[in-house]
């Protein structure tokens, strides 16, 4: 181009409604759109109950939180369900589609369209035709065989702004991965720790129903001596079926947490008593490693993948502008055409056509800049949807730490008072068969035993459940691909640090190799 012509060319680019200087374009790498910044976060300085001893703010160690729970069970039923989750495996399958729409989009970059073609063809023209006369004869055959190619240069950027949304994306989709797998992995902890809470609260029933049965005894043995009314005894049988009437319904709740474990297993409905067997609610530190509000930004992948959403919709904003101006383009096709096919290798028979072009989008009333309108709205929707996501992780964050510090402290009243219950229960029981008492008295301390009883078996498991939000708020969980191979899991990715860390824009992308498929193993019940 002749330097009137890029003078020419300066002045249209410059006179574009919404177009930016040239200045900017070769700032930004010879791209039209802005490149990618990452948005503030509202994000808090500390936490709100910083100044409680309980809690550390120390870099926190996510990686294999459910370990300090010390349960062997549970630690099998996280790497069970690692390996078997389908919701993972749709995930992964998920990361391998992202994958390759990268590739698609790379490809873009180079020539669109190449083609080799050939053929064979036999003509008949009209004997009958006005300009038949001229023709030497009316029937001939013809061999053809060539390239061609079309490439559109990417002058303004729309193709490396799409392998940045293409490579964004990718991000966002192993995010998508890693925050499956903080939720199953919370998941399984969650509903292992309630069954846990109702098998305590079906022993407790089991120890009060041997208790009320002694108390029925007593209360048969005085009524048949005379010394009580047969009122105590019809009172000591509907306290004793009441609180038998209780087992059923914790019967009900453990089996069907037991079949949401084996979902989560990603296996059938099936008897998990030899598995699970019996074992107390998992017990804790009353201390925990929380770090500060702002780790939240690189722990927790779901916040992550909004920002890497975030970068996709920036990086279409350019691709957007770039139909503002002139496709540039270069077309050609080289091949060979004769007659006869011995011919056609011949130097007479070539053909062929070169050239650059160009195709410009105008009279487009309004549509390219209405379209650049709406993915700048979609971008800064996305903008609020990444910042509001990052208030929810703080919220979730702050929700768990209270829970977890405050079921402590409830869980030391309740053991109290079920201690100053039993004893008082042992002391009515005596009473009541020495005739000191009268059973509405024993009735009523051994009603209140069993729902204070429950109550604290669920406050213990409160304080559990309450660590396991507070890692599952935290983004504890997704580690697990670093130390361990995952079926169809982009491992080459598993050494790198979060997405959001590693890109900020796509002027490189990362290639993201993938392992092959693996098959899934069943559950291992040994």
């Amino acid at each position: 181009m002749t330097g009137v012509g890029l003078l020419i060319a300066a002045i249209v680019f410059c006179m574009l409604p919404g177009c930016r200087t040239p200045r900017e374009w070769k700032q930004n790498g010879f791209k039209v759109g802005p490149n990618y910044q990452r948005p503030t976060e509202p994000v808090a300085n500390t936490w709100v109950d910083a100044a409680d001893s309980r809690l550390i703010s120390q870099s926190a160690e996510l990686a294999s939180w459910w370990t300090n729970l010390n349960d062997p069970v549970l630690d099998q039923l996280v790497q069970n369900a690692y390996q078997q989750n389908l919701s993972i495996r749709d995930a992964a399958f998920r990361v391998l589609q992202a994958r390759a729409e990268l590739g698609i989009a790379q490809g873009r970059f180079f020539p669109q369209q190449q083609y080799i073609d050939g053929g064979y063809t036999q003509q008949k023209f009209s004997g009958a035709n006005a300009s038949s006369a001229f023709l030497p004869t009316s029937s001939f055959g013809n061999w053809q065989y060539g390239f061609g190619l079309a490439w559109e240069l990417d002058f303004w950027g729309k193709y490396r702004r799409m392998i940045e949304a293409a490579d964004a994306h990718l991000d966002a989709s192993i995010e998508d991965y890693d925050a499956a797998l903080v939720t199953l992995i919370g998941d399984v902890a969650q509903n292992y720790v309630q069954l846990r809470i109702v098998e305590a609260q079906l022993a407790y029933i089991d120890d009060n129903v041997k208790l009320q049965k002694e108390t029925l005894g007593i209360a048969e043995a005085r009524f048949n001596g005379g010394q009580a009314t047969e009122l105590d005894v019809d009172q000591a049988k509907s306290v004793l079926a009441q609180t038998e009437s209780q087992t059923p319904s914790l019967e009900i709740q453990r089996r069907q947490l037991a079949n949401r474990i084996c979902i989560l297993l990603g296996v059938p409905v099936q008897d998990l008593d030899a598995f699970l067997g019996r074992a107390p609610i998992p017990s804790t530190r009353p201390e925990v490693v929380v770090g500060i509000p702002a780790d939240l930004l690189r722990n927790r992948p779901d916040v992550r993948r909004q920002e890497r959403k975030t970068a996709m919709e920036s990086a279409r904003i350019g691709m957007a502008e770039a139909d503002l101006y002139p496709a540039i383009s270069v077309t050609g096709n080289l091949g060979y055409s004769a007659r006869q096919f011995s011919d056609t290798f011949s130097g007479d028979a070539f053909a062929g056509a070169v050239g650059p072009g160009f195709r410009w989008n105008v009279l487009n009333y309004g549509r390219l800049l209405s379209n650049i309108e709406r993915v700048e709205a979609t971008f800064e929707a996305q903008v609020a949807n990444y910042q509001q996501t990052v208030l929810q992780a703080g919220l979730e964050a702050e929700n768990a730490i209270v829970e977890f510090l405050k079921s402590q402290e409830q869980t030391k009243k309740l053991e109290e008072s079920v201690k100053a219950m039993e004893k008082s229960a042992q002391i009515a029981m005596v009473q009541y068969k020495g005739g000191l008492v009268d059973f509405n008295r024993v009735s009523l301390i051994e009603q209140n035993l069993v729902a204070q009883q429950t109550l604290l078996a669920q406050a213990q498991g409160n304080t559990t459940l309450g660590l396991v939000n507070l890692y599952r708020a935290l983004g504890g969980g997704w580690e697990i691909r670093l130390s361990q191979p995952a079926p169809i899991m982009p491992v080459s990715n598993i050494g790198l640090p979060p997405a959001s860390e590693r890109a900020t824009s796509a002027e490189s992308p990362s290639d993201k190799e993938l392992t092959d498929l693996v098959p899934l193993p069943s559950l291992n019940n040994e």
